[in-house]
């Protein structure tokens, strides 16, 4: 992948705006004439009717849908309050609306009342009796404790830091990785493998008994794989694997996560040629991990992946995901339009996706 970003712009901060009338999957419009700006997250905050008030409960209506298969609630309105996909940990719950935007890299601004959550067990049909999951459920139906999309959030371009209580800074402004200094005609810019405990500069002791050794010179950086690891495994700790080959949960890689048993294949993988490009997309929803066929370099390996964000008023799905080109996690055009739609750069190398 070629291009340089020599800087990023600075965040202005939560914004709050007045009500907006959006719905899931719902963004506004995307423009191709974007000057430099900054990266803004909004929180709207609930929208008249979506709120799901306490005296509606027990009066929600559970239906099952399939390809692929999951499981609706619908609130005593009929308007759907959640979907739990069979064999994925992964949860989509309507919340309050949010505006994810990136001014110094695109015009889109995904405005969404989705809100990605990790269940502690993956769904099957019926679980809604379990009492895991009416636990579950009871905690985070309401809430507007961070998710996986406001965990994204917190990498974007002039992001915050954020410190636990040791001192270490486990979220704010991220990099893709260091300059490649080896000088290669036509190499990659940036150098690759900088997993989320790079970017945190701590060691990270995986469940295999392997321990993940940071490098100084990849300190705050995460490569498209290592963002996903640290935005699904570190902060929604969701099971990591310490390679492609030795655990159980996340693998390191792009193609490793492609190509492992974790979650459900919404887009299965057919092939990495051209022609192998899934024919639709409509199965997709926010929250899932898309893996794209970059560099022919690499051979039959997978190269990159993202995670689906939402939809823009113009009906085209946007996805973020950490470039080399812009030099970190983004939601920007830099490099290729950010859609899973049409025929633009990331588009026609969509090879597959899957709902963790």
């Amino acid at each position: 992948m070629a291009g340089k970003k020599k800087s990023r712009p600075v965040l202005s901060g939560l914004v709050v705006l007045g009500l907006v009338a959006t719905s899931g999957y719902l963004t506004v419009e995307l423009r191709k004439d974007q000057q430099p700006g900054v990266t803004e997250v909004r929180n709207v905050g609930v929208l008249q009717g979506s709120g799901k008030a306490s005296q509606d409960r027990g009066q929600e209506t559970w239906s099952r849908l399939e390809n692929p298969a999951r499981s609706v609630l619908r609130g005593a309105n009929g308007k759907i309050e959640a979907v739990f996909t069979d064999g994925a940990r992964t949860a989509t719950l309507t919340g309050p609306a949010r505006t994810f935007q990136e001014p110094s890299a695109t015009r889109s601004k995904v405005s969404t009342t989705d809100w990605v959550r990790l269940m502690p067990e993956p769904w099957s049909e019926g679980a809604e009796k379990e009492k895991w999951f009416k636990e579950w459920y009871a905690e985070y139906a309401d809430s507007k404790e961070d998710d996986i999309f406001a965990f994204a959030s917190q990498y974007l371009a002039g992001a915050p830091e954020k410190k636990d209580e040791q001192g270490v800074v486990y979220a704010g402004d991220a990099n893709f990785g260091p300059l490649n200094t080896g000088g290669a005609e036509g190499g990659d810019l940036r150098l690759e493998q900088s997993d989320f405990y790079d970017y945190l500069g701590i060691a990270y002791p995986f469940r295999d008994g392997v321990v993940g050794q940071p490098e100084a010179v990849r300190a705050r950086s995460i490569d498209c794989s290592g963002y996903m690891r640290m935005v699904l495994g570190y902060r929604a700790r969701y099971p990591l694997m310490s390679s492609d080959a030795s655990g159980d949960g996340l693998p390191r890689t792009a193609n490793g996560m492609a190509r492992s048993k974790a979650g459900v294949d919404i887009l299965p993988l057919t092939g990495v040629a051209a022609e192998d490009r899934p024919s639709a997309i409509d199965q997709l929803q926010p929250g899932d991990l898309v893996f794209f066929k970059l560099d022919q370099r690499t051979g039959q390996r997978l190269d990159h992946v993202g995670m689906v964000l939402g939809y823009d008023t113009e009906g085209h799905l946007v996805f973020i995901s950490s470039r080399e080109e812009i030099n970190g996690p983004t939601i920007g055009d830099i490099g290729g339009v950010s859609r899973l739609d049409g025929n633009g750069y990331y588009a026609k190398t969509l090879r597959s996706a899957k709902r963790l």
